[in-house]
């Protein structure tokens, strides 16, 4: 549909017919005027910057509330409209979003000290209200679609900052739609020259194989319907860019290593029908060693549940299958935002707060005033994701390439700093050894053991682990110089 008005209006009726639709057009008459007389940098009105960001948000479906907010996001903010105008007009609800947007202000890279206030505007927004971290999304991905009216220079700054600050949240968000969005989009201003290749590789591979998977997907859908497994849909999804140029990185540049370029994604009615759809896959087609990921009975920190297996598919193809029931699908696409999500059941209510943004927000005075960089940030809170056991059971959600250091200071300061050794999976590792996701990790103490030793320095990922072994240097320095002053 033609991005207008009348375009969004008739994408919001088709989803949500109550929808107060009066409202979102006074929304967008109310910011229209508001925005008169501006205009982007590629020269067109400044009212098709929000429109598009509204649109983004209506594709996937989400409460027209946050829709009539993301029309009125940048009023307050580049107008002479205040928000008390904007709350006189729409309502405390709308009002707030809109006021969470324009707290957030321009994120921008101007040096260390400005950059970490400004996230830590970011992180206490989202912990207050998570949707206005869902418009801001939107608002950058349609920034990101229209890169190409600004200076190279600033195309690249916002271009990074999309890839290393907002994608990665938008991961542990669990928003998966939203965070290959803004990658692949930053990745093109990023790496120019590494977007062509991959491009080209991608749809080479692609082309030749098209036939193939449409072939399998027509097989796997025969011998499900055959064993009675209902089956909602069956489709191949092509890998997206920066996540296949990630994963070749990874594998030395060999794409014949990589065998999820097309997964194919089977959505069944229930959880039981997953596994028993597994095993037919598996009756039909051979699964590969070690290739069988259940992120169901062990979903991934950000939420993300669904079965993978690897199977060697007809002629020797190796192709993966993913298969999930349509509630876990909309987590994986949408995460947080899921539950502003309609469907035919009608709204996802919120099931669980966002821990680590509510975590981070009480400790941000604590932590991130002392951070010296953003590279703290990107590995503690934004990095990829592993979690680990306790032989409990219990789950532990680490940076990857955590250390089993890092896991003990995780469990308590006592248990770092008297950290002697580690078994993973029933097995003595060195104190340097990276877990893995689904490791059972026990910690060997040492009673005796007075301080952390300086040098885990060299190999600990987490900022807690860091802290504490520095505070422990600065301890015994303190404890050495009393001992050797003379005493009063």
């Amino acid at each position: 549909m033609e991005q207008t008005i009348e375009g969004l209006i008739k994408k919001i009726e088709s989803y949500r017919k109550e929808a107060d639709l009066d409202m979102i057009r006074l929304a967008y008459d109310f910011a229209k005027a508001a925005h008169e007389g501006q205009f982007r940098k590629s020269g067109e009105p400044y009212i098709i910057h929000p429109l598009a960001t509204a649109h983004i948000l209506a594709d996937m479906r989400i409460d027209p509330i946050i829709i009539t907010a993301a029309l009125l996001h940048d009023v307050p903010e580049d107008t002479d409209v205040t928000i008390e105008e904007v709350e006189e007009n729409f309502g405390s609800e709308i009002a707030g979003l809109v006021r969470g947007i324009t707290k957030l202000g321009k994120l921008k890279y101007r040096g260390v000290e400005r950059y970490l206030e400004n996230l830590r505007k970011m992180f206490v927004a989202m912990a207050e209200d998570v949707r206005v971290m869902i418009i801001k999304f939107a608002d950058r991905i349609h920034n990101l679609q229209t890169l190409h009216a600004l200076p190279a220079e600033k195309r690249y700054r916002i271009a990074l900052e999309s890839l290393e600050i907002y994608a990665p949240i938008a991961h542990r968000l669990g928003m998966g739609e939203m965070k290959g969005e803004l990658e692949d989009l930053s990745f093109r201003y990023i790496y120019p020259k590494e977007f062509q290749r991959i491009k080209k590789m991608r749809d080479e591979k692609l082309k030749e194989k098209e036939r193939y998977f449409e072939q399998m997907c027509e097989k796997a859908a025969a011998e499900l319907k055959k064993a009675n497994i209902p089956v909602l849909s069956i489709q191949g999804r092509n890998k997206r860019l920066y996540s296949f140029y990630q994963k070749l990185l990874r594998k030395d540049n060999q794409s014949t290593s990589i065998y999820d370029l097309v997964a194919i994604r089977i959505i069944v009615p229930t959880l039981a029908d997953c596994y028993a759809a597994l095993g037919i896959l598996h009756k039909v087609w051979k699964p590969l060693k070690g290739r069988i990921k259940d992120y169901i009975s062990q979903a991934k920190p950000n939420g993300y549940q669904s079965l993978h297996t690897t199977v060697f598919g007809d002629g020797g193809e190796i192709l993966e299958f993913q298969i999930r029931t349509q509630e876990m699908h909309e987590e994986a696409e949408f995460g947080v935002a899921a539950h502003w999500h309609y469907d035919e059941r009608g709204r996802h209510m919120p099931k669980q707060e966002i821990k680590w943004a509510q975590e981070l927000a009480e400790i941000q005075k604590d932590i991130l005033t002392k951070l010296a960089d953003l590279d703290e940030i990107k590995v503690d809170f934004l990095q990829s994701r592993i979690f680990v056991f306790t032989p409990q059971g219990d789950v532990i959600d680490l940076p990857e390439g955590s250390s089993p250091v890092d896991f003990a200071y995780h469990i308590h300061t006592e248990i770092g700093d008297k950290c002697s050794g580690a078994m993973v999976n029933e097995k003595y590792v060195s104190l340097n050894t990276e877990l893995q996701n689904g490791d059972v990790v026990e910690i060997i103490m040492d009673k005796n053991r007075k301080a952390p030793n300086q040098e885990w320095l060299d190999f600990v990922k987490t900022h807690t682990a860091k802290s504490h072994i520095k505070a422990a240097k600065n301890k015994s320095l303190t404890d050495w110089i009393k001992s050797v002053l003379p005493k009063k």
